[in-house]
């Protein structure tokens, strides 16, 4: 979040959460995990984030940002709110088609590129085996969410590159589906220079199951103060929901058509052509 320098006339609404049920967290234990190792934890749970990654893009979602300012902890004093839905087209091309998007009524702070990005993309954090080179993963130990048993880790990019952001905090692994479910922390790097702060709250991401397989994100809070070293906000309260729900696999509506007739799609042509071959009178 930028700050905004210059006072301007603040805007008060009324806003009641709807907030999930949130998971009951067991004592963090430090004992180190039975029949396995760190390592090896982390090599499998970077290897099914990789296959979730891939399956999300399968799936179409609607996700619902809303971003407020605060006067205390009831009296919104600005708000920034978009809701939209990822699709496809029938090519899979990757589309998000905008729903609901009222006026930015935040006067206080503004929101940056780097801010949508964090939203869509650092909140529901997804730590790939592609990913686990650029990270410091720390085995922290054991805890229990509900009712899941998790190893838990704490990640730190190991550096900077220019332009870029990337998740710091701790992350909660399932130790039956080795799945990430529960990620806490803020984007990074933050600016701190003059005339330029850029300032991100902390945050945390539960994630549900879909389709009795993967661990979708599902919802973000982030409830913070963000102090600024200059202007005429040094000390902001910010509030941050994101809501991910409606979460369908996505199926092409491209036919495939063959000789005139609809192939079916676990068929491919050339079986067609094998099929055709053999049913040949002798």
């Amino acid at each position: 979040m930028k700050i905004i320098r210059k006072l301007l006339p603040l805007l008060a609404t009324v806003l009641t959460l709807l907030s999930p049920a949130f998971s009951q967290e067991g004592p963090l234990s430090s004992d180190p995990p039975k029949g396995t190792t760190a390592a090896e934890i982390i090599q499998k749970f970077a290897a099914k984030e990789k296959e979730f990654k891939e399956a999300r893009d399968n799936y179409t979602f609607r996700q619902n940002v809303k971003v407020q300012t605060l006067d205390g902890d009831t009296t919104v004093t600005g708000e920034y709110n978009e809701v939209f839905d990822v699709t496809y087209d029938n090519q899979g091309h990757h589309l998000e088609n905008v729903v609901f998007a009222p006026q930015n009524t935040l006067t206080s702070i503004i929101m940056m590129p780097e801010d949508i990005q964090s939203l869509r993309h650092l909140m529901p954090f997804v730590m790939t085996s592609d990913d686990i080179p650029e990270y410091d993963v720390l085995y922290v130990g054991q805890q229990q969410e509900d009712e899941l048993h998790c190893y838990v880790f704490d990640i730190a990019p190991k550096k900077f590159e220019a332009k870029r952001l990337y998740f710091q905090g701790r992350i909660w692994v399932d130790d039956q589906d080795f799945q990430i479910v529960k990620t806490s922390g803020k984007t990074v790097p933050e600016t701190h220079k003059k005339n330029n702060e850029n300032l991100f709250p902390k945050f945390t991401t539960w994630r549900e199951q879909v389709d009795g397989q993967y661990w979708f994100p599902a919802y973000t809070l982030a409830d913070d103060t963000l102090h600024f070293r200059k202007g005429a906000y040094s000390d902001v309260h910010i509030r941050e929901v994101v809501k991910y729900t409606d979460y369908k696999r996505f199926g092409s509506k491209v036919k495939v058509i063959y000789e005139g007739k609809e192939l079916p799609k676990d068929q491919p042509a050339d079986q067609k052509d094998k099929d055709n071959e053999e049913q040949k009178p002798q």
